[in-house]
């Protein structure tokens, strides 16, 4: 059996740069993972099966049994895999938790099965499942180019913490679709705000004077009704910088300083939001 993790992630950065003839939008972002997570066991069995917690996400196309299915697939493989998903990520709120679960079940099964495919073979599998999930198979703090498939690994920011807020508002369905067509030229961006924080990072790996920039930020409110009502809850708490999390609804804020994140977690729990105090990890943790 193999037991492994899949991580949440948040956007420092995520840019729009425009509309790409094939539909989707090439972006530019800095994701980077954080210690909220998935939990998955694996083991060799007949057939391929998934059992999750979450009523919710156990039809078929469940991420993490299409990407076992992909990976039988391409590889030719003749055995299955059990597969149990314990969810510790909130569903459908911008951390990529089902991105997340899709690369660790493919990273992980490329171990069950013996298969022995690189690094690069997955992440171009992963390509296949979702824009976010080749940045999974490395995860860390990285760059993300194209429509997210194309991945550069920075180096890892020295700790930081983060306060998420889950709001409890009405998420559109295709939620990330949805996002992108709420979006006007004017919302387009030249990816300015993601080399700035790169380039931060390269050089100094705390992130001081790292900025955070989401293009959605700019349609949160039109999107999600009762948004504007848990941001001005969270800057009014001491957050000094909020954002969505990815194509949201979550919300977040980071900090260096741990018991400052402390104080603003309990003000937010306080409020009766559905809070979380996580930090930032890298691969190597």
């Amino acid at each position: 059996m193999i037991k492994a993790y899949a991580y949440a992630k948040v956007n420092i950065t995520f840019e729009v740069l425009g509309r790409r003839k094939d539909g989707y939008h090439d972006i530019s972002s800095i994701l980077q993972e954080v210690d909220l997570k998935d939990t998955l066991c694996f083991e060799l069995d007949s057939s391929l099966t998934v059992d999750c917690n979450s009523t919710e996400i156990r039809a078929p196309d469940n991420l993490a049994l299409k990407a076992a299915k992909l990976l039988k697939k391409e590889s030719g493989h003749k055995g299955g895999a059990k597969i149990t998903l314990q969810k510790g990520i909130p569903l459908a709120a911008g951390l990529g938790g089902g991105s997340s679960d899709a690369g660790a079940t493919l990273v992980a099964l490329n171990k069950l099965w013996k298969l022995k495919l690189p690094a690069e073979t997955l992440v171009e599998m992963a390509a296949a499942l979702g824009s976010d999930v080749p940045y999974f198979i490395r995860g860390g703090t990285a760059l993300a180019e194209g429509r997210g498939e194309r991945v550069t690994l920075l180096p890892p920011l020295l700790q930081a913490w983060i306060v998420l807020v889950n709001p409890s508002v009405q998420v559109p369905e295709f939620k990330t679709k949805a996002m992108y067509g709420a979006l006007r030229p004017s919302h387009y961006s030249r990816g300015g705000h993601t080399k700035k924080a790169a380039s931060v990072i390269r050089r100094d790996t705390v992130g001081g004077g790292l900025s955070l920039y989401n293009t959605f930020d700019s349609v949160a409110f039109e999107m999600y009704e009762g948004m504007e009502w848990y941001w001005e809850q969270f800057v009014s708490a001491g957050a000094a910088e909020v954002h969505l999390a990815g194509s949201g609804p979550t919300l977040f804020t980071i900090l260096s300083d741990h018991t400052r994140a402390k104080v603003l977690y309990s003000s937010l729990v306080e409020l009766g939001l559905e809070t979380y105090l996580v930090k930032t990890i890298s691969r190597s943790n």
